[in-house]
């Protein structure tokens, strides 16, 4: 059988490591002796002197691992590593030589050159290896094949722009060919990375595309290399870049690579929250984790666009254990099939059960004994819950009240109640059930705290839309847009509050943690910025899509649907602000409310509920609320047609 013979490249790399330095040690004597003195005066030394300085080499390169690194991605580390090694090399010999010779033997100007010549021969190499695989045969024949790159303009110029113009030359990028970059720093403008040249500012793309046309290096595409760009400039540039025919792009964030190979850079459409009118929030990891690490967590509705998620950011934040409950069994399985490969050292239970059934909930919280619990379970849809009242309030209500009973009577240190803020002067069912929801929590809490026992904080968050989440209005626009249009908007004027997913759950974990060490019936908002007009989101959509509204896909306006308001607020007049320790995260003080008296009341709303009796719940509603006030809007002609909500 034949064998075939392969050189172990570790081996390799140590050997010719070892070779430089035998070299170094020669070089430094003939340059430091001259070629006519240097056996003469190196004859009775140099076989040892050179046997010596390659053993202390073999072992100081060994030690220190400079064979290990791969020459293609030598680095300025790299290089400062040989520096290091080379320099311990000559200390090493020179005390070795002083303890045999007192230094008679070698020349001591001879070992500065003698380091200098060893770093150039152990780095040299390298660097010029990279340089070669970045810009050589590669790069040669890709310059001679220009015609079938895709010329690209970067917007930004910054380390994420520079690794992707190196990936260009011969990686993974090397279907582009960058023909330019902007950047709005003054400093950086006129200069060129990889002999490329940096434009700007980003206001003159128009101009600066113009002139690279003028030049024959037209850009068919812009990618967005940076995350920093304010979302009213990238909106700017979308504008611009619409009407010169570009499609904008993006890198993919560090995030994205868990889910791709991570050998390839994937270019990105632009996602819709890079386009919010507000930098997203970055609120207190660490305090977050404190709170959750090493303790029992329950989450209801666990395995909805909320619940999910949170239900991924507390098990990364290595809880004690995680009690996950949802009615829906497709849900709840999805959720811990996720969980039990991505973290399968967490200790989980899977509780397939209701909200409404208070006594599910005592035995589960018996057995759990949870320590924090975040309240996600609820009916969310505006037109489903305006549908069907009734169980809009025996889960929002009902379920919300069971929960906090429970949290209660187990001895629950924090619960947070997941509302919306729709629950702010309701026009609909779903809001105002959300806003009893918040009232019984806040009431709760308060009279808890009166009493002396306050081992139960009860704490409120409330949302705006969240993007991409199950029923929001991005997905149903996607959907719309792949089928070809139209897409439906509601009216030109209404406007919501948007947040990320991401943005959403960790506002939960820092509300939790406020609400931990606060006096309990605080209310919880993120500083949204300004609310955004619904008729832009579907126009951003459409462009981001490499279309244009009114001419590839129209937006047609179907009016508001009943329980629907033009804009939603965020806080009621009568709930002060107070300022948090978390930049952007606002707190409003609760609403006073006697306990018993709503304990009273949700019993009547509960029990009309139960009795289906539709016409009675909207009016125990509207007694527990009094500033709800049921939309007088009309159902619209185009049935069949989901519009924004």
């Amino acid at each position: 059988m034949q064998t075939r013979f392969r050189i172990n490249r570790t081996y390799a790399v140590a050997t010719f490591d070892v070779a430089m330095a035998a070299i170094s040690f020669t070089v430094a004597l003939l340059l430091r002796r001259g070629i006519g003195n240097f056996w003469h005066e190196s004859s009775g030394f140099f076989v040892e002197g050179i046997a010596a300085f390659c053993v202390i080499s073999a072992i100081v390169f060994w030690r220190m691992r400079i064979y290990r690194g791969f020459w293609r991605y030598t680095s300025s580390r790299d290089v400062a590593k040989i520096g290091w090694a080379a320099g311990i090399v000559v200390l090493i010999f020179v005390a070795l030589l002083f303890a045999a010779t007192r230094l008679e033997a070698y020349p001591r100007s001879a070992l500065p050159i003698d380091f200098l010549v060893l770093v150039a021969l152990l780095a040299g190499p390298r660097i010029l290896y990279r340089s070669f695989m970045e810009r050589g045969l590669r790069g040669f024949f890709q310059r001679g094949n220009d015609e079938h790159r895709i010329p690209v303009l970067l917007l930004g110029a910054g380390d994420d722009a520079e690794l992707f113009m190196r990936a260009s030359l011969s990686g993974s990028a090397a279907n582009y060919r960058v023909v330019g970059l902007i950047d709005d720093e003054e400093g950086k403008i006129g200069s060129h990375i990889h002999g490329v040249r940096v434009y700007g500012p980003a206001r003159e793309l128009t101009t600066i595309v113009r002139a690279l046309k003028q030049r024959g290096t037209q850009p068919q595409r812009l990618i967005l290399t940076s995350d920093s760009f304010d979302p009213d400039r990238l909106r700017d540039v979308l504008d611009a870049a619409e009407g010169l025919a570009l499609p904008l792009s993006r890198l993919p964030r560090m995030t994205d690579f868990h889910t791709e190979d991570s050998s390839a850079i994937n270019i990105k459409p632009v996602a819709i929250e890079d386009l919010l009118g507000r930098p997203q929030a970055a609120l207190d990891s660490k305090e977050m984790a404190a709170l959750i690490r090493g303790r029992r967590v329950c989450v209801t509705g666990a395995g909805g666009s909320i619940g999910s998620e949170l239900c991924r950011q507390i098990a990364g934040h290595e809880p004690a254990h995680m009690t996950l409950i949802d009615s829906s069994e497709f849900n709840l399985y999805t959720i811990d099939m996720e969980l039990s490969e991505s973290h399968t050292h967490i200790s989980r239970t899977m509780v397939l059960g209701d909200v409404r059934d208070k006594g599910r909930l005592n035995s589960t919280f018996e057995a759990a004994r949870p320590q924090l619990v975040f309240h996600a379970a609820a009916l969310k849809h505006v037109h489903m819950v305006e549908a069907n009242p009734n169980e809009g309030v025996l889960t929002n209500v009902l379920g919300t009240r069971n929960v906090a009973d429970c949290c209660v009577a187990h001895g629950v240190a924090v619960m947070v109640l997941i509302s919306s803020d729709k629950a702010v002067n309701p026009t609909n069912v779903m809001g105002a059930t959300k806003r009893i929801a918040e009232s019984y929590c806040q009431a709760l809490g308060l009279s808890l705290a009166a009493k002396g026992d306050a081992h139960t904080r009860l704490v409120t968050v409330r949302f705006g839309n969240v993007l991409a989440s199950s029923g929001s209005v991005v997905p149903l626009f996607q959907r719309q847009i792949a089928a070809g249009g139209p897409v439906t908007v509601t009216d030109p004027e209404v406007s919501r509050y948007f947040m990320t997913t991401r943005e959403a759950v960790q506002l939960v974990l820092q509300a939790s943690a406020l609400g931990a060490r606060g006096a309990g019936g605080e209310i919880f908002v993120l500083d949204m910025g300004e609310p955004v007009l619904i008729k832009d989101l579907a126009s951003q959509m459409i462009r981001l899509a490499g279309l244009k509204p009114g001419k590839n896909i129209e937006i047609v306006y179907t009016g508001l649907r009943p329980g629907e308001k033009m804009a939603e607020e965020l806080f009621h007049e009568k709930e002060p602000l107070r300022e948090t320790s978390v930049a952007g995260l606002q707190r409003a003080a609760s609403r006073p409310t006697d306990l018993s008296q709503l304990q009273t009341q949700i019993e009547r709303l509960c029990a009309a509920a139960n009795a289906r009796d539709s016409e009675a719940t909207r009016a125990e509603i509207s007694v527990i609320v009094p500033e709800f006030h049921a939309s007088e809007t009309k159902p619209n002609s185009a049935t069949g047609q989901r519009a924004a909500q």
